[in-house]
């Protein structure tokens, strides 16, 4: 179980996927203009990387390795396929609103990355508690982020009037731009409580604050091997 609950816990900061390991950014920016656009497509994220990390693993030792890749991507899209005709079946109004994004999951960075990097390597128990972590982790970035923006470009947070009447709206925060702005001043303040939290262990600052990388020879010398 602390096993479990460790490949688990570390999708929800310690490798945060937009944040830490800046993975799948593409819907990160696109479909975060409201909170509930981010917390559907992140939903639908959990429900596909939790179960292709469950079935990579469990065929892991039939799939051949040069066509894994393509393995991979298949049990993707036919997992996006079924999310797709759910949401078209109970929440049409968010499909609509996030468009091409939905069938794009397939090839999120993300979910190939978590089969490659570890699904296709570990027991199910495992591969199962690393993309639901993932998952989770990946919701809880696009629901903020889309709350900050939303805040900022609406006044109101999930629909509900947050800012009062008075308040005028930043309309460059549900823009295009907007995006990589609330994203930067998160990635930087993350990066910030990185090195605080660090000092105060007495550990030596990392390198690279946002992965937490404190040798990065080490790490290419590792890609070598």
């Amino acid at each position: 179980m602390a096993g479990m609950w460790k490949e688990f816990s570390k999708g929800l900061w310690a490798e945060l996927p937009p944040f830490r390991l800046l993975l799948g950014l593409c819907p990160t920016l696109a479909v975060t203009t409201t909170a509930e656009n981010g917390f559907g497509m992140g939903m639908a994220v959990v429900f596909v990387i939790t179960l292709s990390s469950f079935l990579v693993s469990l065929i892991r030792k039939i799939i051949p390795k040069k066509v894994r890749i393509a393995c991979y991507i298949t049990i993707a899209a036919s997992l996006v396929v079924s999310v797709e005709l759910l949401m078209q079946a109970y929440a049409y109004p968010l499909y609509q609103q996030l468009g091409i994004f939905v069938p794009l999951i397939v090839v999120n960075c993300l979910i190939l990355g978590r089969a490659e990097a570890f699904a296709g390597k570990n027991p199910v128990h495992m591969a199962v508690a690393d993309g639901l972590g993932m998952g989770i982790g990946f919701t809880l970035s696009l629901t903020f982020l889309g709350a900050v923006r939303e805040l900022f470009g609406t006044g109101t947070v999930f629909g509900v009037e947050i800012m009062g009447a008075s308040f005028e709206p930043v309309k460059f925060m549900v823009a295009a731009p907007g995006a990589f702005v609330a994203l930067g001043l998160i990635l930087a303040g993350m990066n910030f409580l990185s090195i605080v939290q660090a000092k105060r262990r007495g550990e030596p600052v990392p390198e690279n604050p946002s992965t937490g990388c404190h040798a990065c020879r080490a790490c290419a010398a590792g890609f070598k091997k």
